[in-house]
């Protein structure tokens, strides 16, 4: 006889786990330093990642319903994939993702904690790995486990954990073809790698933005002459450099200046981003550590969220031909060299925007340069499709019913290629893109932390959900 769901036997039962199996679990896999292969070439061989997924393949068979699979899938060259086929008591089947494979340790750490140390203080669990996204595996399959527990109709639900994501999922492609027959096309996709603006409610991620990168060389010289003998008759290659940026970026404003990076705001992203400004307000920027006087773009907390996941954004994030200061000397230098990554609204193609980028930058330089643009490597952003009908009627149930306030609907300003990835081999599935990297979380840096309330409660939200996709048939 089937049940519905009952958040106060389920609140007892998440709190139950987590305290007894779920903490200790999370624990033990931050201890391992199972970094990403792009940090660590020779994964393979020292074993860390292999580690964390027997780990999680143990916990695995001792947490799964009955009549669960469990199985670690291994194709030639590629990082593991960790497949748990939980069969449905009710209509649907769903696919929840994560990951195990970590970002490196990072300096900065305070004296007390450390990557591979869990340190538990304050409802935080420090670590590196456990917010980025160790923890999702575990928040998943706990939801499930809910319904089974209690006896509420459930979708067949396949977890896809992968070992390579934050090297940009370079494996996943090929797991997803492997695993196309048993996968079929999925009703509902959840991820929980994303953000949150609050540790308050339920942050639901609306849309990613891509990005497109590359190398901006422009060369002036054969080799270096003394800038008193050439300053004045040869052009400096960082002038005609900053020159040529100011073709993408208007530097008094920030603004993209190419058409090309732009895309029209849906009017509903443009709602959402009205209803989650009155929640965060100055937060937003608040949580950013300014130097001195430093102020914001805007003021106006709509203009930022839009600035941050609908609008283009340029950043210098390295360059080369520049000596340090201490060894500088008095030389006109040969050439520069830039390191671009622009940030792309959700819909611009990345590859289109890469190329629209090198033209801008090259065609008919100043003063007949040498101007070179070398892409280096981009990605598409991806926009979820509606939350109208079941998905967004238990998103608000669930919200209420966990955090006791309403959902907020928000696009993130980074980007998770997987979900480009996942949405196109997908289209008509549903999209449950949430997760617990907020204020002070600091993935990817020191002290990253897990906040465990969050953790715990996103059971519940994702548990909720997989019950109305069940009910909706």
């Amino acid at each position: 006889m089937a049940h519905e769901f009952n958040p106060g036997m389920a609140r007892e039962m998440v709190e139950s786990d987590w305290q007894d199996s779920i903490l200790p679990a999370l624990q033990d896999f931050i201890r391992i330093p199972a970094k990403s292969p792009a940090f660590d070439a020779e994964w393979a061989r020292n074993g860390h990642i292999d580690e964390a997924v027997a780990l999680a393949e143990d916990w695995c068979r001792r947490q799964a319903p009955a009549g669960s699979r469990v199985e670690v899938i291994r194709l030639a060259g590629r990082t593991p994939v960790l497949w748990v086929d939980i069969p449905g008591t009710g209509a649907g089947e769903t696919l929840l993702y994560g990951h195990l494979d970590k970002q490196p340790e990072a300096s900065g750490w305070d004296a007390d904690k450390g990557p591979w140390q869990p340190v538990i203080a304050d409802d935080r669990l420090y670590g590196r790995g456990a917010a980025d996204d160790g923890y999702a595996l575990f928040s998943s399959l706990e939801a499930v486990r809910l319904l089974h527990e209690q006896g509420v109709p459930c979708p067949r639900c396949m977890l896809l954990i992968e070992c390579a994501e934050e090297s940009g999922s370079p494996d996943l492609p090929a797991y997803l073809a492997h695993l196309a027959g048993p996968i079929g096309d999925p009703g509902l996709v959840v991820c929980l790698d994303s953000g949150c603006a609050n540790y308050d409610q339920l942050w639901v991620t609306t849309s990613l933005r891509g990005m497109a990168a590359g190398d901006l060389t422009v060369r002036v010289l054969d080799q270096g002459v003394h800038s008193g003998d050439a300053g004045g008759v040869v052009p400096s290659s960082f002038r005609i450099a900053r020159a040529l940026l100011e073709r993408l970026e208007d530097s008094a404003t920030g603004d993209i200046r190419l058409p090309a990076l732009q895309a029209d705001i849906p009017d509903e992203r443009r709602e959402q981003a009205a209803l989650a400004a009155a929640v965060v307000g100055d937060a937003l920027a608040g949580k950013f550590p300014w130097a001195g006087g430093t102020r914001a773009n805007s003021h106006d907390a709509e203009t930022l969220i839009l600035n941050r996941t609908w609008r283009p954004a340029l950043e210098v994030i390295g360059a080369s031909g520049l000596p340090e200061s201490s060894e500088a000397g008095n030389v006109l230098r040969p050439e520069t060299t830039l390191r671009l990554s622009l940030r792309l609204p959700p819909t611009v193609d990345g590859d289109a925007a890469g190329r629209a980028v090198a033209e801008a930058l090259t065609h008919e330089p100043p003063q007949g340069a040498e101007v070179s643009f070398r892409a280096a490597g981009g990605a598409n952003g991806w926009n979820a499709p509606s939350f109208s009908g079941w998905l967004g009627d238990s998103l608000a149930r669930g919200s209420e019913n966990w955090f006791g306030k309403p959902a907020v609907f928000m696009g993130e300003g980074g980007s998770i290629p997987l979900m480009n990835l996942l949405g196109g081999q997908f289209p008509a599935a549903h999209f449950l893109v949430t997760g617990v990297l907020g204020p002070g979380s600091n993935a990817h840096g020191p002290n990253e932390f897990l906040h465990l309330p969050m953790a715990r409660r996103l059971c519940g939200v994702v548990a909720e959900a997989l019950a109305a996709q069940s009910a909706a048939g």
